[in-house]
């Protein structure tokens, strides 16, 4: 455990003890810390009480109490037989004995394998069962502010209790401390979801269903342009689009492994009426049903958690050569997950997404080159957005888990081809056991945003067990098959992600040539309405995005609109310019670039959207 982390660790048994003295009947679960909104941690707790924002300040007043006390925090080893004593008697996870037994620190006590050494922590009299460790004392948490407060079902599981969790942040120092608060207060104004509902670019409705994304006109425009943008990198890197169902047999993802390895991320198979009018007749229990889909007894689809099954598919409809190789298939493919109520958040966790996915197959000598065109891909992806805050994470297999499946020798082939590619990236990059694909080792491209959340976008992943697993083969030069390499591929990721992380990194104002509206033309007043309307005709001409603003306002009101919706161009038109035959040009950042012929602007129009530059070239000059 890192300092910040048993500093954040500590911080949270403060938090707890002292929301024990506010609400004596307090009963603690978890407390750990975490990564969320960079340096966290959270307490889970069941109490009378229903705590609120407006009882943060209670709570942070007795925490200082609890800090100026300077109460050590003590470490003791104990039997599981008195562990189990003191859980009953309520003095786990608590201040005092209570009437009521310690009912989640006994259910954790089961959860302690026998013969694992089980350890409590006191500071005053606030006792817990913990592994730890902390800093010395309470006084080491000097830097501290309670953030939030949410519901979260104990163990993660909807079947359990209810417990109110309870965020907190915590730094070395007040001055690390309040440089974080001013951090989150730029990403609340940055929030992709305040920023997209204010812009109209995506909404989502309970009637559609939670993790459901309905993406409005705006968006979408934000959505094609990127898939714009991609294919046409895809074009010229020799890939092939491709479209596949959204559904598929069950059987297929039994041989992916994707089932039912992984059937509580999925949504639930959608089972053939002849079938359940079968087990009907049987009177077979619901249970029933569930191991002969598993078991393959019994047929059924299923919404695709992956593209990947679909992709082998095709490149094994047709016989190949190795002269055929590399076969490069790409699709913008949706694909399907069931993420728990609690965890989805805006873009970021949803249940339907759509990844730029694309599946490479080729031979042992091509690995190296195929992944190095496809890091170069991300790369350019990153840079044209001008996102340079990213590190690179190469994720390998654990070799003390079962997750992961096929030959070893063919694993350490994968993780060298993934190193050395990552090592000429002039990139600093780090290995991380446990973060491969339980196919394949992967590199990662994980995004830091405006406060230093890390999120993980583009990815390139090596597979040598799906085609050995699928039967893939092709004819070798020496007329005999050979079982070609498989490379997963993704620069965005998920579209929905990683528009949440360009939402933030803009605050909504896009470059140009991402910008759902790009100009909008504004007439001093209506009797210049005419003439706007001809340039309106001779703008939208060109292809770019324009409107035309009619309404009465002042000019004042009109460009204040106009940046409030963060378009990149206004052009104003009044008696002036109507007589000189020009256009008074405004950029949202740079404010007014003077009068030119509208030619001229367009000329330096186009040239900003086709290089997809950041800043505006009229600026500039």
């Amino acid at each position: 455990m890192s300092d910040s982390e048993r500093l954040r660790h500590s911080c949270a048994h403060v938090m707890a003890t002292a929301i024990a003295r506010l609400w004596p009947d307090a009963q603690f679960a978890y407390g750990p810390p975490i990564d969320h909104e960079v340096y966290g941690f959270y307490y889970d707790c069941e109490l009378s009480h229903r705590i609120s924002p407006d009882d943060f300040e209670a709570i942070e007043a007795e925490m200082k109490k609890v800090v100026k006390e300077n109460q050590p925090f003590e470490r003791a080893v104990v039997s599981r037989d008195e562990a189990i004593a003191l859980a009953k008697s309520g003095r786990l996870g608590g201040l005092a004995e209570r009437d009521a037994e310690s009912t989640f620190k006994l259910d954790l006590l089961e959860d302690i394998p026998e013969g694992e050494e089980i350890s409590i922590y006191k500071n005053g009299d606030f006792w817990d069962l913990c592994a730890g460790p902390h800093v010395p004392r309470t006084g080491n948490c000097k830097a501290f502010k309670v953030m939030s407060v949410a519901s979260a079902f104990y163990k993660g599981d909807a079947a359990n209790a209810q417990l109110q969790r309870v965020y907190g942040h915590c730094f070395k120092n007040k001055t690390a401390l309040a440089e974080h608060l001013e951090r989150i207060e730029e990403a609340k104004k940055r929030d992709h979801r305040k920023v997209g509902r204010e812009l109209g670019l995506f909404a989502f409705d309970d009637e559609v269903g939670q993790g459901l994304v309905l993406w409005k006109p705006k968006g979408a425009v934000v959505r094609n342009e990127l898939q714009k943008f991609i294919s046409a990198e895809l074009d010229r890197a020799g890939y092939s689009q491709v479209f596949t169902p959204h559904i598929g047999k069950l059987g297929l993802y039994r041989t992916s492994g994707h089932f039912p390895y992984y059937e509580d991320s999925q949504f639930a198979p959608i089972v053939e009426r002849e079938t359940l009018a079968q087990m009907a007749d049987e009177g077979c229990p619901c249970g029933e049903l569930s191991n002969r889909l598993k078991s393959g007894e019994a047929e059924g689809f299923l919404l695709k958690p992956m593209n990947c099954p679909h992709h082998i598919k095709i490149y094994a409809s047709e016989h190949r050569s190795y002269r055929d190789l590399p076969v490069r298939l790409a699709e913008f493919g949706t694909v399907y997950r069931w993420e728990k109520s609690g965890e989805l958040g805006g873009l970021t966790r949803v249940r339907c997404f759509t990844q730029d996915d694309a599946h490479l197959f080729c031979t042992d000598d091509q690995v190296q080159p195929e992944i190095m065109g496809c890091l170069d891909l991300v790369k350019k992806v990153l840079t044209t957005l001008g996102i340079d805050d990213y590190r690179v994470r190469v994720g390998l297999r654990d070799p003390d888990s079962s997750k992961y499946v096929g030959d070893p020798a063919n694993w350490d082939k994968a993780e060298n081809a993934l190193r050395e590619a990552a090592g000429s990236l002039d990139v600093p990059f780090t290995e991380e056991a446990g973060e491969a694909a339980f196919y394949g080792p992967k590199i990662d491209f994980v995004v830091k945003d405006v406060i230093g959340r890390e999120w993980q976008l583009g990815t390139v992943q090596v597979d040598y067990n799906l085609p050995e697993r699928f039967g893939l083969s092709y004819i070798g030069a020496d007329n005999k098959p050979h079982q070609p390499v498989m490379i997963h591929r993704a620069p965005f990721g998920s579209l929905e992600r990683f528009v949440a992380v360009l939402i933030e990194h803009f605050e909504g104002a896009f470059p140009t040539w991402l910008a759902p509206e790009q100009v909008r033309i504004l007439p001093l007043s209506d009797k210049f309405m005419d003439p706007a309307a001809a340039l309106l005709a001779e703008v939208a001409a060109t292809g770019a995005r324009v409107t035309l603003d009619r309404s009465a306002e002042k000019m004042g009101a009109k460009i204040r609109n106009a940046q409030i919706d963060k378009v990149p161009y206004m052009l104003v038109l009044g008696g002036k310019e109507v007589e000189d035959g020009t256009v008074a040009v405004r950029h949202r950042h740079a404010g007014d670039l003077g009068a030119m012929p509208a030619g001229e602007f367009l000329a330096r129009f186009r040239q900003e959207v086709e290089s997809r530059a950041l800043q505006p070239i009229a600026a500039a000059e």
